[in-house]
């Protein structure tokens, strides 16, 4: 079945994005079609209203930083190329089926594909958008996905002491979603006072340093490794300190001398293309990205988009907003 809209494509082609060469990128023919033909699979066309540049990780791709053993693990579900480049490399897209299934014509979904403006996948690998979360803030699914996961690792408790350090787009979202638990003490740290607003708008208590050493927890997500040598300095007595930036190619140097044994701090790495192995049993990776959507219907999450642009300007916009000392949060592209 179709809808009233149409997908702007001939011979079954669209336009995507695609980092063609060290901090540069063109817009280009694609596919339509994506993924392996499926007898048994009924599939879906959708038209891009926006997708989202995850800028920690889409700014390793551009900058050519993906090292060569992780050239496999780190390929996005719908990703054409390889690393280094050319590669077509996304995961935030949100669209309207206008072909497939009856129940989804006419159907906001989100699906983890790259910036195109028009795609085919199975119909199992969008999911619907709740009514309740515009299109334009759904983007946020896939680091909000990425927030609850390393929540499910990390464990806090009623009454935890947390420190989060790092406030991109996922660290901003794990704060908030501590805080929310009863009785959590949250300090959110970022060394770029621009961080503030943004930070104290969802509600949580700033800090461009700490020197507290009392924390029961401590969460790293700034993608530097003098953040995580902050995160040590603030762990109390058998703490935990979950480490979610990650680095690429770069080698990171860490203090581990000192208090760190004489405290029996623990170390722990958080990724999100596995489920926490606690939630295993029970969750699926499309359960969790359900939860991830229904978790952004508060209008106060649009704070961290901080920038909008039209699908064509994008070579000119990844080249601005991935560079270093840039203070981007989540960047909407609309098609």
């Amino acid at each position: 079945m179709s809808s009233d809209f149409s997908c702007p494509s001939e011979k079954n082609l669209s336009r995507a994005f695609w980092i063609t060469g060290p901090c540069e990128g063109r817009v280009l023919e694609s596919p339509v079609v994506s993924g392996l033909p499926d007898s048994n699979e009924p599939r879906v066309v959708v038209q891009t209203l926006w997708s989202g540049v995850s800028r920690g990780t889409e700014s390793l791709v551009f900058n050519g930083r993906v090292p060569e053993s992780e050239f496999e693990r780190m390929r996005a579900p719908f990703q054409d190329g390889g690393f280094p480049w050319p590669v077509k490399y996304g995961y935030a897209n949100v669209g309207v089926v206008v072909e497939g299934p009856d129940g989804l014509v006419g159907k906001t979904v989100f699906c983890l594909f790259p910036h195109q403006a028009c795609y085919s996948v199975p119909a199992s690998a969008v999911t619907p958008v709740p009514a309740g979360v515009p299109p334009e803030r759904a983007i946020l699914a896939a680091n909000m996905e990425t927030a609850i996961n390393g929540l499910w690792d990390a464990m806090p408790a009623v009454g935890d002491r947390i420190a989060v350090v790092g406030l991109g787009v996922v660290g901003l979202l794990v704060s908030w979603l501590a805080s929310r638990i009863p009785g959590t003490r949250v300090t959110a740290i970022d060394t770029n006072p621009a961080r503030a607003a943004v930070a104290e708008a969802l509600g949580l208590a700033f800090a461009t340093s700490s020197s507290a050493d009392d924390h029961d927890l401590i969460i790293h997500a700034s993608g530097h490794e003098s953040g995580l040598k902050t995160a040590l300095t603030l762990a109390g007595q058998d703490a935990r300190v979950l480490e979610m930036s990650w680095y690429g190619d770069k080698p990171v140097s860490i203090p581990l001398g000192a208090a760190f044994h004489a405290r029996r701090l623990t170390l722990q790495s958080s990724q999100v293309g596995q489920i926490s192995p606690a939630r295993q049993p029970r969750w699926t990776y499309r359960k969790r990205l359900e939860l991830a959507l229904e978790l952004l219907q508060h209008d106060v999450l649009d704070q961290l988009i901080t920038g909008e642009t039209v699908f064509d300007q994008m070579p000119e916009t990844m080249s601005r907003i991935l560079a270093i000392g840039s203070d981007t949060l989540c960047h909407r592209i609309k098609y």
